[in-house]
Order: C-alpha cells, then sequence, then structure tokens
C-alpha cells in the first residue's frame, strides 16, 4: 500500500483489517536497513533512505486501523558506536524527515513525542527541530506517535530510580504504579504489540518496563520492504492470541 498525501480521507479501516480487539499500543523495532542494502550491493544509507516510505506507511496504517499509541525505535544509545559517517547522515535524514513529514502528522492530528534526546551530540538543530514538532503537535488528540532516539531501557529505569531517591522516597513506599510514574512519559500505557522486522528476536534495550507484558511478532521481512499488509498481518495475529498476563482463562481456573 502506497504511502497517502495529507489530502486523502482516513475514516475507515485498512482493506483487510480482520475483527478483534486492536492493541492499544503497537512498538516496532525497525530492524534490517543494513541487511536490505547488502542484499542490492548498495551501502547502508541507502537502506536508511528507503526505510522512510516504511514509517509513513506504517504511521498511516496504524492510524487508520485504530491504534492509538504508536512507538517506533529509531535510534538506540547504543547505536552511537556505528561509524561516524553512518551516524551523521542519520542524522541528517531523521532532520530532513522531520521537516518533510511534520505538516502530514498535523493534519492527521497526531500528536508527536521524542523518548530519549538526551545525548550532547545530537545536532542542536535537530534536537530544536525534534522540540518543535512536539510543540506544534502537542494538543492534537490523535494518535499518539513516539518516536524513541537516542532511547535507552535501561537508561530509562535506572533515571527513575535516580528520582525516587532525589524525591527521598522511602524504599518500602516505592510501588510499580510510582516507579512508573517517574519514568519518561508517564501517561504512556504498557506496549499491547511488538513488532521487530527481519526476523531476529531481541529486545534491543527497547522500552524494557513498558514491554513486560508485550505481544511480539517476528516478520521476517526486512524493514525497508515492510508494508501497510504486513503491519495487518502482525495485527491479525495479536488477535488470535489469549493475553492472560500470568492467570489462567476462567474454563481452566475453576470457574464454571
Amino acid at each position: 500500500m502506497a504511502s497517502r498525501s495529507a489530502d486523502e480521507g482516513s475514516g475507515s479501516l485498512p482493506e483487510g483489517f480482520g475483527k478483534g480487539p486492536v492493541p492499544r499500543h503497537v512498538a516496532c523495532v525497525m530492524d534490517g536497513n543494513g541487511r536490505w542494502a547488502a542484499r542490492r550491493s548498495l551501502p547502508r544509507t541507502a537502506g536508511h533512505l528507503a526505510a522512510e516510505s516504511t514509517v509513513i506507511d506504517v504511521i498511516e496504517t496504524a492510524r487508520s486501523a485504530g491504534v492509538e499509541w504508536l512507538s517506533l525505535y529509531a535510534f538506540s544509545t547504543e547505536n552511537w558506536r556505528r561509524p561516524d559517517d553512518e551516524v551523521a547522515f542519520l542524522m541528517q535524514l531523521i532532520r530532513r524527515a522531520v521537516r518533510k513529514h511534520a505538516p502530514l502528522l498535523q493534519a492527521r492530528g497526531i500528536r508527536c513525542r521524542f523518548l530519549g534526546v538526551t545525548h550532547p551530540r545530537i545536532p542542536s538543530a535537530l534536537a530544536q527541530d525534534f522540540a518543535d514538532l512536539t510543540t506544534v503537535t502537542g494538543r492534537n488528540r490523535g494518535m499518539t506517535l513516539t518516536i524513541a532516539f537516542d532511547h535507552g531501557g535501561r537508561r530509562d529505569i535506572v533515571a527513575a530510580a535516580q528520582s525516587l531517591i532525589r524525591d527521598g522516597v522511602p524504599a518500602e513506599a516505592v510501588t510499580e504504579e510510582l516507579f512508573a510514574a517517574h519514568l519518561p512519559f508517564p501517561d504512556t500505557p504498557d506496549v499491547d504489540l511488538v513488532i521487530r522486522t527481519s526476523g531476529e528476536q531481541r529486545i534491543s534495550n527497547f522500552m524494557l518496563w513498558q514491554v513486560a507484558y508485550a505481544e511480539w511478532v517476528f516478520p521476517s521481512v526486512l524493514w525497508p520492504d515492510f508494508r501497510a499488509s504486513h503491519f495487518l498481518d502482525c495485527l491479525h495475529a495479536y488477535q488470535q492470541r489469549r493475553r492472560r498476563f500470568g492467570g489462567l482463562p476462567p474454563e481452566q481456573n475453576g470457574a464454571p
């Protein structure tokens, strides 16, 4: 399914969407750009370029399907270890993409957030673009799009613990709810479904607290080839699962 323009209607569910509960919060680990490029004897940067259309496709499809929260893993704290020229390219690419697609996001009523964005090596112009998009879309009440950039799940957990200590909270008073309130964007609901493309099956330090009870799907398709139909297949897979959160269905737990 091709990306749609900002003036195209979006009132109906995408064709082929299955019946069943829609995950409220979907998170995507966008994996496979480098391998996509390597298979075509192209530089890794070509894979990152090709990934842009996938991002827009997934955003549009998630919104049309009724997903309320979409989180995309764009750049991890570990990605700073990549070659300097690749990191510089990614910074430029993401800045261009933010500026290019800001009108579409605003037209769709999507609220944008950036999870992370703390490393001093992030170019100040890019950090400002992130802040501007957050402000411009802050009053939107459609889907919330969170871009995890310079993000690390362990770092967020450590920061929450440090915040509790600074606030003088006694150990016996710390609950899961209180701890979660000290995480970045504490209003973010737990992730219901994580999609990691390329067939790799790792968490990769992504939203560790929020994915505790998420369902996981690992499509083999590489991220630049991932399209609306693949995303809907993942939602359909989610709809086939019975989420028990450690318990048992009533018929297996002594209930009539």
